[in-house]
């Protein structure tokens, strides 16, 4: 049996809480990697939608599930969300759910931080989610960072308090702001502990006992490849790696464990946010695609960019990512349209290009080469076999698979987890 890694190959918001979700079924035990509560996933199970931004998919199915160490926690927000899906009839306990003991906290002034950066920078932000996900990584990677395991003794880790608001004060006092109120920050403290260190464990020691004993193990991530600190469209990027190898380093096992690559496409491209996005379409088409598409920001709320499909960049991030097979996501989104334009390549200042460009300026350049090809007016909702499918979807995701050189393995065509068509089995190839 393989072992399954999630990532989206996009700018994310590509529908990986529905296809987790399906493979949940299949797995023993789920693992969120990195990333904080800037995630959102959506679950649509019978009557029932289920958000999620922390909580790994597999929390709805009461599959085992675990937040790795490569995750920012708010514990706030965590507690929030635990709540929530209680209320909603999904059974959350220590039993179910583990959360590593070297995830760094997101704290509240994380959040002013994050805030405070944004609306300063006028014409050059980032469009964050204001969460305090970025701040909270540079503390880690600045080793100033509070850690879950830090919860269960404060007055052990007085020092490290101490250095972190030294540093976080400095930076409130630039932008004419009061410092933290220590004192009031232990309280928050204090109180928010008993309610998560319950759920605190090694989750590398889970991971490994799942490993000896062969167990199903899939790998959750959050955003896309095109978000990735290193390899994104950067400054318009997430602050954590959001390829597949660091579902290992952010959840505590080696590169061995990761045995198949799934990398999640929507038919079309969408964007949250600033930054670059050559086949963004600023007209009725694109409006009609974020209205079918249902496209808002499950954690924002925020409407997003779309576009056509840009097979270059998915290629791209197929590369970059080691993507054995891909689940290509809203097909039925495409329902009705006359002609299908597909980007394969770029134009940036007359030199035609097979990849985007490295630079934020070469990328902001960049015009798309587009292949037409012929829809469908049949409708595809709902399909779960290839039969079910018109002869033009079913070129159309043939042509995907040719331009991305890479295999299709699952297909979705509505938010409902059954409505799938599965090419490839990802636990088994």
């Amino acid at each position: 049996m393989a072992n399954v890694v999630v990532i989206g190959a996009q700018w994310g918001d590509e529908g990986k809480g529905k296809i987790v979700d399906w493979l949940a079924a299949r797995a023993d035990l789920v693992v969120r990697f990195q990333g904080g509560h800037n995630a959102g996933h959506t679950l649509v199970v019978g009557n029932q939608t289920y958000k999620l931004s922390l909580l790994p998919s597999g929390i709805v199915r009461g599959t085992l599930s675990a937040i790795g160490n490569g995750v920012v926690l708010d514990p706030w927000a965590l507690a929030d969300e635990i709540a929530r899906l209680r209320a909603q009839g999904v059974e959350i306990s220590p039993e179910r759910l583990q959360v590593a003991e070297t995830c760094p906290l997101i704290l509240p002034f994380h959040r002013d931080l994050d805030a405070l950066r944004e609306d300063a920078s006028g014409a050059g932000r980032i469009g964050t989610t204001r969460r305090g996900i970025g701040p909270a990584y540079e503390d880690k990677v600045g080793r100033r960072a509070l850690r879950l395991c830090d919860l269960a003794d404060l007055a052990a880790a007085a020092p490290q308090i101490d250095r972190l608001l030294a540093h976080h004060n400095a930076l409130r006092a630039g932008f004419g702001v009061p410092a933290i109120d220590r004192a009031a920050l232990l309280a928050e403290l204090a109180a928010i502990a008993p309610v998560i260190l319950p759920f605190a464990a090694p989750v590398w020691e889970t991971l490994a006992r799942h490993r000896r004993q062969r167990a199903r193990i899939l790998f959750e991530g959050a955003q896309g490849v095109l978000l990735d600190v290193d390899h994104g469209t950067y400054p318009f990027v997430t602050s954590s790696n959001t390829v597949a190898g660091t579902a290992a380093s952010g959840s505590g096992t080696g590169p061995g464990a990761l045995s198949y690559v799934l990398g999640i496409v929507k038919a079309y491209t969408t964007r949250v946010g600033s930054g670059p996005f050559p086949t963004e379409l600023d007209d009725a088409v694109g409006a009609r695609l974020g209205e079918r598409g249902r496209e808002f920001g499950t954690v924002t709320g925020r409407r997003r960019r779309c576009g056509w499909f840009d097979a270059a960049l998915v290629r791209q991030s197929v590369q970059m990512a080691g993507i054995d097979g891909i689940a290509l996501t809203k097909l039925d989104v495409l329902d009705g349209f006359r002609e299908l334009l597909v980007c394969t390549g770029y134009e940036v200042d007359g030199e035609r290009l097979p990849h985007l460009p490295a630079s934020a300026a070469r990328q902001a350049a960049a015009r798309p080469i587009y292949e037409r090809m012929e829809g469908w007016q049949e409708s595809t909702a709902g399909a779960r076999s290839w039969a079910d499918l018109p002869a033009n979807a079913i070129k159309y995701v043939r042509r995907v698979e040719e331009l991305i050189d890479c295999p299709v393995a699952l297909v979705s065509t509505s938010p409902e987890r059954d409505d799938t068509i599965l090419v490839r089995d990802p636990f088994r190839d």
